[in-house]
């Protein structure tokens, strides 16, 4: 019998009337665990327990709050090892490389690192007439919708910026990946005065629930582009504010006559990190028509030596996609790109079994206009698209309705820098991607987010200005 996780809930443990199985993506078979269908009264007690905790802890000191940071820190170091066994398991990402212990480090330091940040007061003007001081306030329940592909880091980015600017939290997890997270929530409530972060399970019309409920004053969602419109639809009505981090379909240039062996580790695991299912991954490839060859043999080379298997072996790099919607999303958009002309030079064929694993796959011969160009494909493929001139290459990874991340990539840095600056991206990187930092903002342009998260730009953003205008 597979075990069951619980919601956490005012600090108290929360069953519910019925539960589904959570399965292993690498081995459909297998069933890691159960996860409880919260309801809409789950969901009402949750806020109402995060309210009454608001009461008290909107009024909590810097030291507290600091404190409660460092909490949730140490929790994720101490039970990094329990928590990364459980993600790799439901999520199917690999416990090595960039995969499940990276995630659970990722998560100790962007929690450790956000509750050593502050938003002190700040004097606008202090004259003979008045002394005027803008103040950083807390809204209140703050609501957070993960997402499937890196669950528990984003549940950190979510939480602790709220946590430290005197916010509570009510958090629902992705159906497809929920039991790390319930894990998690209950060991931070172990810790935490009870009411501080809450999580409710269920599916996706519990989420839309969320963002409706007249309790939540604050919403953050990380995830598609069609259900961020709809998240920001629903908070409209209440307006209620909106950080929306949603997806993209990152450009990267490879500048003319440029060796491609020499950036052929950036471009793959900028392209293949997570196998693919990071919003902020690279996506599209332009290189000049001169050095397509040369790419693709630089890429295919450097693939050849990247294992792709179950998570829990040691020795893999890459891991399945997560689910099955997902996955046959990526066979359908491979089978279009072969229909309209394109050439896989690897991959290209979903492995077979009881799995969902997909090969890592480079398509050329096809160009924008091909869903697999246009559209975010979230898996380990990647188009090489062939472009005549530089203004060409600029015009088409601008052209489309994305704008989370961008990259280019060469030698000459002033090159580089010019083209970097043209490039349409709420973040633009030169000979890397997909990098982020917990001290530097991250956010989208155009329908790839609004809003930024990390560093004081994003704290800023779970509160509100008060202004304190006092007669001199």
């Amino acid at each position: 019998m597979s075990k069951k996780y619980e919601m956490t809930i005012g600090g108290e443990t929360v069953t519910a009337d019925s539960y589904v199985d959570v399965r292993n993506p690498a081995n459909t078979e297998e069933v890691v665990g159960q996860a409880p269908v919260g309801t809409k009264k789950h969901l009402d007690k949750a806020i109402a327990a995060a309210a009454k905790a608001y009461k008290s802890w909107r009024f909590s000191s810097e030291e507290e709050r600091v404190n409660a940071c460092n909490a949730i820190a140490g929790v994720c170091t101490e039970h990094a090892d329990e928590l990364a066994v459980l993600l790799t398991k439901e999520q199917g990402k690999p416990l090595g490389g960039i995969g499940s212990r990276f995630e659970m480090g990722g998560c100790a330091g962007w929690a450790g690192y956000t509750g050593s940040l502050s938003l002190p007061d700040k004097v606008i003007e202090d004259s003979d007439e008045r002394h005027v001081i803008q103040k950083r306030v807390p809204l209140g329940v703050v609501g957070s919708i993960t997402p499937w592909n890196w669950p528990l880091i984003i549940a950190i980015w979510h939480i602790v910026p709220g946590i430290r600017t005197g916010n509570t939290v009510v958090i629902k997890p992705s159906p497809f990946t929920p039991l790390s997270t319930l894990r998690m929530i209950e060991l931070f409530n172990e810790v935490l005065p009870p009411g501080l972060v809450n999580v409710v399970s269920g599916g996706d019309e519990l989420g839309a629930e969320l963002t409706t409920h007249e309790g939540i004053d604050k919403i953050v969602f990380t995830g598609s582009i069609a259900t961020g419109k709809k998240v920001m639809a629903s908070a409209a009505e209440g307006v209620t504010p909106v950080t929306l981090e949603l997806g993209g379909n990152d450009a990267g240039i490879l500048l003319p006559g440029e060796d491609p062996a020499k950036f052929a580790e950036g471009l793959f695991f900028g392209s293949m990190i997570n196998s693919g299912q990071t919003c902020g991954a690279l996506k599209r490839l332009y290189v000049h028509e001169d050095d397509l060859d040369a790419t693709v043999a630089a890429l295919s080379g450097f693939a050849a030596n990247i294992p792709m298997g179950d998570g829990m072996d040691e020795g893999s790099i890459l891991g399945p996609l997560q689910n099955e919607r997902q996955f046959k999303r990526v066979i359908e958009l491979v089978e279009d790109a072969k229909a309209n002309g394109g050439t896989c030079v690897t991959g290209g064929e979903p492995t077979g079994g009881p799995n969902y694993f997909y090969p890592v796959t480079f398509v050329t011969g096809i160009s924008d206009g091909v869903r697999l160009v246009d559209e975010e494909q979230f898996g380990p493929v990647l188009p090489i698209i062939t472009y005549t001139d530089i203004d060409d290459a600029i015009e088409r990874a601008n052209a489309l309705d994305f704008g989370l991340d961008a990259s280019v990539w060469g030698s000459d840095a002033d090159e580089c820098a010019r083209v970097a600056a043209r490039l349409e991206a709420g973040t633009v990187f030169i000979n890397k991607h997909a990098e982020i930092q917990p001290h530097v903002p991250f956010g989208g342009i155009k329908c790839s987010g609004l809003g930024v998260e990390f560093a004081e730009e994003g704290l800023a953003a779970y509160t509100s200005i008060k202004i304190i205008n006092a007669a001199a």
